[in-house]
């Protein structure tokens, strides 16, 4: 665990709470967009800096609060230009935040908790089991930190950062209200200027929480969706047990068109070699998205040790992509980044132990379906 200074950690804090901080301390409320600015904008965490400010209410901050965010116990950079932080929370666990460049877009891939409660079959972040819920602090505290690396600037000028998604470790949606907080203040003018439609959502399918998000927010929503059936959506995401495609796929509707604006649902699909990438997968999808206005991004399986699956074919991604552009779907096909710093998708955290036991069941269960094939065919031969 790491130790609490008892101050109020003004990192967190929207800009209404920021508001009603100053007014608690008896100051004036305009005092609060100074100090956001000085945070986020530039990146001060010494109210010694914050040289607009008077020197009574420095003073007076030093004693009464922070700005604090989560340690940076590592940072690398792929040959790809791929950037990953390993930051430690107040938990004494750590999460992964990933950036990664593409053109003048540049991708910062947020974590929302230690570890993960969904045990998504193909995902490694799955296999730590779940610790704990990031505090607002810790998850703006990711884009403050690698804004931080590229020199801060204010929200009006070009920035390295232009997008955020919300698909590192954990379920976003599972940690509902410091998420919605932390995205408020990535889209604030106070803070990171970061428009609604470059602010994504990502999730496995918590629907009563879809249901509730447009009361709060009006994001973009990506859904990891990775099956076109229940009874392959079971076992590769747990939570479509509780949550079965027609029930989530109509709450992603209601939200998107909740929004009133003219934008579709991202589909992610994770293609798993032998398992969900074969023609039948594709037609299945075909159908089952046909109501849904959305785009699909496929994601070529990265594999990590022991997880029991592999990447499919060039031939086999191609030819998946191909029968769904064909139904009239629009399909982009993610390059896989930063893999020799093990950032790719599926692979935050990189080299785990496995405390669910999924993949070794897993593999276990191969073995011994081969094991009953060899047998079945020595049976077999005259």
């Amino acid at each position: 665990m790491i130790a609490t200074t008892g101050k109020t950690n003004l990192l967190g804090l929207t800009q209404p709470e920021m508001e009603k901080f100053f007014d608690s301390i008896g100051e004036k409320r305009f005092r609060a967009g100074q100090v956001m600015k000085w945070i986020h904008h530039f990146g001060v965490d010494d109210f010694d800096a914050m040289t607009n400010v008077s020197k009574a209410l420095r003073d007076k901050l030093k004693a009464i609060a922070e700005v604090r965010g989560p340690e940076v116990v590592s940072e690398d950079i792929s040959s790809d230009g791929t950037r990953k932080w390993v930051v430690r929370v107040e938990s004494g666990s750590c999460v992964e935040t990933v950036y990664i460049p593409q053109g003048k877009r540049g991708t910062l891939c947020v974590s929302s908790q230690a570890g993960c409660a969904l045990d998504c079959s193909f995902c490694s972040t799955g296999k730590q089991g779940f610790n704990s819920n990031l505090t607002v602090a810790e998850v703006i505290g990711q884009v403050w930190i690698a804004n931080k690396s590229f020199g801060s600037v204010p929200a009006t000028i070009d920035r390295a950062i232009t997008n955020v998604v919300m698909m590192g470790m954990g379920e976003p949606l599972l940690n509902f209200d410091n998420v919605i907080a932390a995205m408020h203040l990535m889209m604030d003018d106070l803070g990171y200027g970061i428009s609604k439609r470059r602010v994504t959502l990502s999730t496995s399918g918590v629907v009563p929480m879809i249901d509730e998000l447009s009361k709060h927010i009006d994001v973009s929503l990506a859904l990891s969706l990775h099956a076109p059936n229940d009874e392959l959506r079971s076992q590769l995401v747990p939570i479509n047990k509780k949550y079965p495609l027609k029930m989530l796929l109509e709450s992603c509707r209601n939200y998107m068109s909740s929004l009133g604006e003219k934008r579709v649902l991202t589909v992610e699909y994770t293609l798993l070699k032998g398992v969900n990438d074969h023609v039948d997968h594709a037609v299945q999808m075909i159908e089952l998205l046909k109501d849904t206005p959305c785009k699909i991004n496929l994601i070529p399986f990265n594999p990590f040790p022991h997880s029991g699956y592999e990447r499919p074919s060039n031939n086999a991604i191609r030819r998946f992509q191909e029968l769904l552009q064909q139904a009239g779907y629009n399909v982009t096909v993610r390059t896989t980044r930063g893999e020799d710093i093990d950032a790719a998708c599926g692979q935050l955290v990189g080299q785990v132990n496995d405390r669910t036991r999924r993949s070794s069941r897993l593999i276990a269960a191969r073995e011994l379906n081969a094991e009953t094939d060899l047998a079945q065919n020595a049976a077999a031969q005259p």
